[in-house]
This record gives structure tokens, sequence and C-alpha cells, in this order.
């Protein structure tokens, strides 16, 4: 949308996106080579988190969506109270419904999110339940232990 300035300018409004926290791109680098115990649990809690940036993300386009399908189909209305054009007035709530699709099918992407967040963090706590343990007393036992992949079959 935009508006007029005073010196009559069509300006682009602020954003209606609501506000979420970026990501940013400062969590761990997981190498693809060396997925030891560590490093497969960082790998792992990384894909939560990003999971849980993902859903919040979601959540906040798919409130948007919502509250500009209300205004289209309100704006629909008030168009056909005014005797607008019965053509504009259709077009005003094809839209609305098409963002109201949107809405719900971003409800889906959330539910993949939200499992994939929960999936890892089963993973997660059963790897650490499993292997924590004998993790915690290689540490302690002060013996070099072989690079993970050392006792692999080929």
């Amino acid at each position: 949308m935009s508006g007029e300035n005073v010196s009559g300018e069509i300006v682009p409004r602020e954003s209606y996106v609501p506000a979420v926290p970026d990501g940013g791109d400062n969590l761990p680098v997981i190498p693809d080579s060396n997925l030891g115990f560590l490093s497969l649990g960082a790998a792992v809690a990384l894909l939560a988190s990003r999971a849980l940036l993902l859903k919040e993300k979601v959540w906040a386009l798919q409130r948007l969506f919502q509250r500009n399908a209300d205004k289209a189909s309100n704006m629909s209305e008030m168009c056909d109270a005014a005797e607008v054009d019965p053509q504009y007035t259709a077009l005003i709530m094809e839209g609305s419904n098409a963002l109201r699709e949107v809405a719900e099918a971003s409800g889906d992407l959330v539910n993949a999110a939200d499992t994939a967040q929960t999936d890892a963090q089963v993973f997660n706590d059963a790897h650490q339940g499993e292997y924590g343990g004998i993790y915690e007393v290689t540490q302690s036992m002060g013996v070099r232990q072989p690079k993970p992949g050392f006792n692999e079959v080929k």
C-alpha cells in the first residue's frame, strides 16, 4: 500500500509484517565429515532451533495473512454497501479468500516444523541417554579414543 506525502508524491507505507526475531547465522557450523557425539548433538540442536524459528516466522505470517483477509473481506462488504461495480467487489472478495487459503496452508507448514522440532528433540534426548554416559566415561579415562568412524566397516 502507499500513501501521499505533503507534496502529493506517492510514498510506500510501512510494512505490516509483524516483527519476528532474526535467526541470524551465528549458530555453530556442523562439519559433515566428523559427526562424533558432541557434533551430532550440536547438529540436532541446530535443527531443532531452526525448526522453532521457522514456526515463529510462519505463525507471524499466518496472522498477517488472516488480518489482511479480514480487511479485504470488510472492504468488499463496504464496497457492496456503497454499490461499487460488482466486478470489483468480487475481485476484492476473491483476494480475501486467497489470503485465507494461504493462511490455512501455512498452518500445515507450522505443523511440519513442529514435528521436525519435536522429533529432533526426541532424537537428541535418546542420543544423550544412550551415549552420554559412555562419552563421559571415555572423557574421564584420559585415554585417547579413536576418531569417529574409525571402526566403520568398509
